[in-house]
């Protein structure tokens, strides 16, 4: 339940980098000085010639994060039921600063000699298309995986009957033990495809997002069969087939 507040400071964060992003697009202005910093810090001051496509493509993810954010907010306030569970500080405070990084991680990736009033050539490319087609896939899958868990405590009225560990069953369940965090790695890929693959900063994202959530599968897999003698021994932890 913790969680709950990550996305809650992600959701009021990115939107409010959204919301700036969007304005120095259609106000006077540039980049406020303190990015500009970041951007010379990170190497990412020199011309671009794709320097509309980067902005556009930057502006879609950071729209995408805001709304996986927000989804997110929202089945942990009114979908999922969660236990007793604890966090413990160190956790807490990495995962605020977690979400606030990601925003501008991808702030970043608009070039820092972007100024407005300057006509951008955007372009919706093909890696656009298929982040985004691919974002909403993952994201529906996620959704329905996080309705079965909860359904799991409620009874048909919707009534929360009990915080107990039940077997999931329906949608990836049927392939794997934690399909909830195989949709948020594909989620994040999505992401890395909307900025045009060659983005080598987010895909290390991508890199820390496989090996944190292939961990708690795993974890969560091995409580699984200890704890239900008659669980499908077909299912893998993370990833289907694998």
């Amino acid at each position: 339940r913790w969680f709950t507040h990550f996305y809650a400071v992600s959701v009021l964060w990115n939107g409010l980098l959204l919301i700036w992003l969007l304005k120095t697009q259609f106000l006077p202005g540039s980049l406020s000085s303190w990015l500009q910093h970041l951007h010379h810090a990170l190497d990412r001051a020199s011309q671009n010639e794709y320097m509309g496509n980067e902005y556009f493509s930057a502006l879609l993810v950071l729209l995408l994060l805001w709304l996986h954010s927000f989804r997110r907010l929202a089945e942990c306030l009114c979908t999922s039921v969660f236990s007793d569970g604890v966090i413990h500080i160190v956790h807490y405070c990495f995962g605020l600063g977690y979400y606030i990084a990601l925003g501008l991680t991808v702030l970043c990736q608009v070039p820092a000699n972007f100024r407005n009033g300057e006509e951008l050539s955007v372009q919706i490319c093909w890696y656009h298309i298929v982040g985004i087609v691919m974002y909403i896939w993952a994201s529906l899958h996620q959704h329905r995986c996080f309705v079965i868990l909860a359904n799991l405590r409620k009874s048909k009225s919707g009534k929360v009957i009990n915080l107990s560990h039940s077997v999931p069953y329906g949608d990836w369940f049927e392939s794997v033990s934690c399909p909830h965090y195989f949709a948020e790695l594909l989620i994040y890929v999505s992401m890395a495809i909307t900025l045009g693959f060659h983005n080598v900063t987010w895909w290390f994202v991508v890199l820390y997002v496989l090996f944190n959530q292939a961990l708690a599968a795993v974890l969560c897999h091995e409580f699984y069969q200890n704890k239900f003698s008659s669980y499908p021994k077909h299912r893998k932890a993370f990833i289907p087939f694998v």
